[in-house]
């Protein structure tokens, strides 16, 4: 599905969401929810990022695999691109994210699609540039006298 979709499909649930958590406990209520959730998204998404570079770190400096925390890095990117999204569905899937243990599963489902992807078989060619005449270069800068 193409992405400019997926948005308009997130825009047009994001209103039903609203309109009807809206109709159910008022409008007011709706907004001043909208306004806590996205507070706690972003204090999540300070905690959450500040850990996952400090995680990245250690593991560069013991010389670990980073390869979760790298994922966990993106997917903290991906939640806080959904938290700036107005809206109660793109604030739960951000809070998903942010939520370690959840975060965990996504992270292993993306590590195993990534590693299916891989090739099986790298074949490296150590090889050498032999020239067989040396190179000549005959330019004469016209504007020297």
């Amino acid at each position: 599905m193409p992405v400019f979709m997926l948005l308009v499909v997130m825009m047009v649930a994001e209103i039903a969401v609203i309109v009807a958590v809206g109709q159910a406990i008022g409008a007011l209520v709706t907004v001043l929810l909208l306004i806590a959730v996205s507070m706690v998204g972003v204090a999540m998404l300070r905690r959450q990022g500040a850990n996952t570079f400090a995680a990245l770190g250690d593991a560069l400096r013991n010389r670990r695999d980073p390869q979760p925390q790298m994922v966990d890095g993106m997917l903290i990117g991906l939640a806080a691109g959904l938290v700036i999204f107005p809206g109660f569905v793109s604030d739960v899937l951000a809070l998903f994210l942010l939520f370690p243990p959840t975060r965990a599963i996504v992270r292993r489902r993306v590590i195993r699609s990534a590693e299916r992807r891989r090739p099986q078989q790298v074949i490296v060619v150590d090889s050498e540039v032999v020239r067989d005449q040396p190179i000549v270069i005959d330019a004469v800068r016209e504007d020297r006298d």
